[in-house]
């Protein structure tokens, strides 16, 4: 019986349509915070070198394992939603759907309010250690995202293009590898040269030619966007095309670091 309680409390409750927004950003800031203290726990007790780092180093190391687990959460959600799912298919039990760009679910809320609680606690600790942690360029992503993030879930229009855009969060986890095997001391491993290369392709898929097709379909929906509210439409507008600049950029010093990495093999 009290089983049941508790699922009918959650059910009515926490994830009733009103409370979901605010109950998955509170969720994603708690398991942000336990994922800090438990990394720091196993670091500690498994990795030998991790005492031997500064106190900022070892601050990042665990904000890093946070990033690398929303990452995986959030483009397998994000590769679900937008690719396998129904929800923002133009086309639905072989009819035509009025507007994809409003489709949203209770499960599609959820995830965003749980990424919006990852990029505000982020975002605190890039603030609270700054530049440490992430310079100008690393807060400017940080607000862009959350705006983008929290308008999508909030009112439901756009979420699609916001699930495309999380996609690219899929190069985290390979970047995240990187400065660990540097920060080891495995710089020079044969490790750290695949994980160049897999960074290089990850990035070019996942930052470059998908925003190419989020573009080409905001093309091919033009109509469908406008009817959404002004906010909503220049965030549509104006969002993807700066973080593709901002991925170029990045873009450019991958490929240049990966031509350094291979040069000193050859």
């Amino acid at each position: 019986m009290a089983i049941k309680s508790y699922e009918m409390l959650a059910e009515q409750y926490l994830l009733s349509d009103p409370f979901v927004p605010y109950t998955s950003m509170l969720l994603g800031i708690c398991a942000c915070k336990l994922v800090y203290h438990v990394n720091h726990l196993l670091s500690a007790a498994y990795f030998k070198g991790y005492s031997g780092l500064s106190r900022m180093k070892r601050i990042e190391w665990n904000n890093r394992a946070i990033s690398t687990l929303h990452a995986i959460f959030i483009t397998a959600m994000s590769l679900y939603l937008v690719f396998w799912s129904n929800l923002y298919s133009d086309y639905s039990d072989n009819q035509l759907k009025p507007f994809v760009t409003l489709q949203s679910s209770p499960l599609s809320t959820f995830v965003l309010g749980v990424s919006v609680g990852y990029f505000l606690s982020d975002l605190g600790m890039i603030f609270w250690f700054y530049p440490a942690l992430g310079g100008l360029e690393y807060v400017i992503h940080h607000l862009l995202s959350i705006a983008s993030v929290a308008y999508a879930m909030l009112t439901g229009e756009g979420q699609l293009y916001t699930y495309m855009v999380l996609i690219s969060e899929t190069t985290t986890p390979g970047i995240n590898l990187r400065w660990y095997l540097d920060t080891a001391g495995m710089k020079r491993t044969k490790t750290y040269m695949i994980n160049g290369v897999v960074i290089f392709i990850a990035w070019l898929v996942a930052r470059i030619l998908l925003f190419m097709f989020l573009f080409y379909h905001l093309y091919l929906h033009y109509e469908q966007v406008k009817q959404m509210h002004a906010v909503g439409q220049f965030l549509a507008f104006g969002v993807p095309p700066i973080l593709a600049v901002m991925n170029l950029m990045w873009f450019g010093k991958i490929l240049k670091g990966l031509k350094k990495t291979l040069a000193k093999r050859q």
